[in-house]
């Protein structure tokens, strides 16, 4: 039987542009499309999305304000619509669920939901999280910066005993983000990949992921927090210092390591690009052997400058990768549980949710997540 709620929860909004976080008391939302499930949100990880939005500088903007953001958080279910859908009806009350932002009223309709041909991207029939109609959980629609939130089932994921919702919570944007696109690298085992901006949030799940898949491991960053948290992860993989190291000397040390003597053929498989940094994605170019891939998951305001000869010439191929199906999210979550593979994270009360923001500008990496807990709740 399901508790009875009570009729007002607290969340943080965005009243407008470049302004801090407001704490208001607004009454709970319901449950009311077929699809719809209410949870109890228990944690709520912040992104670098939820900062280029708060800054007024992404598309898929807020249809109006006031706003609640974040789109990668975990709760539990506490209520559906009067008339639940099949989806909506496995989640039972008390289930813990992990939340993407990503296709909240998937339409069932357009290309993508029937079927689309990216095997990473695309659930079963009549659902995607590309679809072209949907909204997003803390996005264009409210998010997880509050103590409930009304969520699609399709876009929920169980989780795992062994994962808490705190360390659920970053996977959910984070973790899908760079698990996704290392499958999109097209690695096996033995291969190398590098990742750069390897000490921020993607980027140090990125090098758990990576090695535990059995790829041969380079993070890259350019900041003291971000190589310490890098260096500090028990991963085997190699940090590079992008500030002190030329991309082109650590590619004739990978070419010796490797027994490889043409210059075509020094370097890495595939490179993950994170920052949004010209110079990053430079570098990681550089890092490349020919015939590979560099996949991009930033989308810096004014893009990157590729250069045609590297594409042409040396046979790069340059991917786009956003998240994963629901599908690649269930399987990156037992992944991540079967591997012990954790954000490093620090936790704040939704209370101090600027605070949390201006912790995320000192640029120490790793994830920021606020646990409802901390709340007294």
């Amino acid at each position: 039987m399901a508790t009875k709620l009570p009729e007002t929860m607290r969340g943080q909004f965005l009243h407008a542009y470049k302004q801090p976080y407001q704490s208001r008391i607004v009454p709970i939302p319901k449950p009311l499309h077929p699809d719809d499930v209410l949870i109890k949100v228990d944690a709520a990880s912040y992104c670098h999305t939820d900062y280029v939005l708060a800054q007024g500088q992404m598309p898929g903007l807020p249809n109006s304000f006031p706003h609640i953001g974040c789109h990668e958080f975990a709760g539990t279910t506490v209520s559906h619509s009067a008339h639940p859908s099949p989806d909506a009806a496995k989640f039972k009350i008390g289930t813990r669920v992990g939340v993407t932002g990503r296709a909240f009223h998937a339409c069932r309709e357009c290309f993508e939901c029937q079927g689309s041909k990216d095997p990473i991207a695309q659930d079963e029939k009549g659902y995607s999280v590309h679809c072209t109609r949907a909204e997003n959980n803390g996005i264009s629609k409210d998010g997880g910066f509050a103590e409930y939130a009304v969520v699609d089932a399709r876009q929920l994921a169980p989780i795992p005993e062994k994962l808490s919702a705190v360390e659920t919570a970053p996977l959910m944007c984070a973790g899908i983000t760079i698990y996704a696109a290392l499958k999109r690298c097209q690695l096996t085992p033995g291969d190398r990949v590098a990742i750069m901006g390897a000490g921020g949030g993607l980027g140090h799940l990125g090098l758990q992921y990576a090695t535990k898949m059995g790829f041969k491991t380079l993070g890259v960053d350019a900041a003291d927090g971000p190589l310490n948290l890098a260096r500090s992860l028990d991963t085997g993989a190699q940090i590079v210092d992008a500030r002190s190291e030329k991309a082109a000397d650590v590619v004739e040390q990978l070419g010796a390591e490797d027994g490889k003597r043409d210059l075509g053929e020094k370097g890495v498989d595939a490179v993950i690009i994170l920052p949004e940094s010209q110079a990053a994605f430079d570098y990681g170019m550089t890092l490349l052997k020919s015939h590979s891939k560099c996949v991009i998951v930033s989308f810096p305001e004014a893009g990157f400058h590729v250069s045609s000869r590297d594409i042409v010439f040396r046979d790069i191929s340059i991917i786009g990768s956003l998240v994963g199906s629901n599908k690649t999210l269930r399987e990156m979550l037992d992944f991540s549980a079967q591997h012990g593979i954790r954000a490093v994270a620090k936790s704040f009360p939704l209370s101090e949710l600027n605070a949390l923001v201006e912790d995320y500008h000192k640029g120490g990496g790793g994830k920021l997540v606020v646990d409802m807990a901390l709340d007294g709740q």
